[in-house]
């Protein structure tokens, strides 16, 4: 039963956040690989300190790939951030590199072979989950909250506010009524900014971007909308603060609207469920909600490492879904194969196509033509529109679900 009245929050990070400064290092070290062998293995962390980067892990690649190759794609990702401070400039800064082998014992739990399915790269929970209250089936606080920072940084990254710095933060709540959201009743913004820019000035330059990513007429009260409410935000990144790979879990999945099984995506080739069975819950969890099959949709997939087919898989739509949660979770398996190489085969994820996944989340965003984001096609609504239509389903639909709850409906 939804409540009645309530208010619910998310957060985003920029780009420039050290947490997910180093998310992009180590996404970007991710595709070095993939891009040398589709087949390589990674598990790659990042930290970010006051003028130093540590990238550790563990590999297995082909010997083309190199500690330069490593260190310029390192450097690179600083760049095109954004950071030229001086206790934290992509060319100045010291790459401390500490990767090794992968383990073989892990190694040889996961590989496939002649009479063995390949199995998932470690145990875990992986959640997937989607509603109508956006077009891109997310959340609506995380949706606005990474909607701001994306516009603060491309009007940044343009020139247009330049005396903005890379790192930010927003959080954005909204009230929803019947479970509908209805109204933003808070924001915060916080930016770096250059040590001449008042706070004022600051204000007003983020107040447009955050009114032109709400709907029209959400905008809160003025007393409401906080701007750096510490006063000042000069020092910023990893000189104000150091930065660690897959700190931002919330923040790269739904805003804590749906659970999380704790595992981080960020350095990890799609071998590793954490990643990879996470993406295929919520490209199943979209597609149920695109097909009109519930108004809001929870997954989860369990594994054990060096096991081919998941411990378990479970489908809740919360009371929304047009059919019982029991005959969505057999219709879903009918057309969706959850081991570990049929997903990456499905969703075509042994391409370098990670960095760009660093900020502003994993999830509800645009697919693009080379592969990226292919967990947010909805390419399996009418495979699983022909699947429930089958007799044997028909006993099993709900009379008067709610599977609308989109805005403005």
């Amino acid at each position: 039963m939804v409540d009645k009245k309530y208010i619910f929050t998310s957060e985003s990070v920029g780009e420039g956040h050290p947490d997910k400064l180093c998310d992009r290092i180590s996404d970007a070290v991710v595709d070095v690989y993939l891009n040398a062998d589709p087949q390589s293995r990674v598990a790659v962390e990042c930290l970010a300190t006051t003028g130093f980067l540590c990238i550790a892990g563990e590999t297995r690649g082909p010997k083309s790939v190199t500690r330069d190759m490593i260190e310029k794609a390192a450097r690179h990702a600083v760049r095109d951030i954004g950071y030229k401070q001086d206790a934290f400039h992509w060319e100045k800064i010291q790459v401390d590199i500490r990767l090794h082998s992968q383990s073989a014992d892990i190694a040889q739990g996961v590989d496939g072979g002649v009479n063995k399915d390949e199995g998932a790269g470690d145990q875990g929970i992986m959640f997937g989950y989607a509603c109508s209250e956006t077009d891109n089936l997310m959340p609506a606080p995380i949706y606005y909250s990474h909607a701001i920072l994306k516009s603060l940084a491309e009007a940044r990254r343009s020139g247009a506010l330049f005396n903005l710095g890379p790192d930010a933060k927003s959080q954005v709540s909204l009230e929803y009524v019947n479970g509908k959201p209805l109204r933003v009743s808070s924001v915060i913004v916080s930016t770096q900014h250059d040590v001449s820019v008042s706070q004022e000035e600051v204000r007003e330059m983020v107040r447009p971007h955050v009114e032109n990513s709400l709907p029209h007429g959400w905008m809160c009260k003025e007393k409401d909308f906080y701007v750096n409410p510490t006063g000042r935000f000069v020092i910023g990144g990893p000189d104000g603060d150091s930065g660690l790979t897959g700190r931002k879990i919330i923040v790269d999945t739904y805003g804590g609207a749906a659970p999380h099984g704790g595992g981080a995506f960020s350095g990890k080739d799609p071998t590793k469920v954490d990643r990879s069975a996470a993406y295929a819950a919520r490209h199943a969890a979209k597609n149920i909600v695109a097909a009109g099959l519930a108004g809001r949709c929870t997954i989860q997939l369990s594994y054990a490492i060096g096991v081919s087919h998941p411990i378990s898989t479970y489908v809740s739509t919360h009371g929304t879904g047009r059919y019982t949660d029991d005959v969505l979770t057999k219709v879903l398996l009918k057309v969706a194969d959850f081991r570990p190489r049929m997903i990456r085969e499905r969703l075509k994820l042994n391409k370098p196509i990670y960095a760009r996944t660093a900020a502003y989340g994993h999830f509800g965003r645009v697919p693009d033509s080379d592969g990226g984001f292919s967990w947010e096609n909805l390419d399996l609504v009418d495979a699983l529109k022909a699947e429930i239509s089958l007799k044997k389903y028909k006993s099993a639909e709900r009379a008067g679900s709610d599977t609308e709850t989109k805005l403005g409906s």
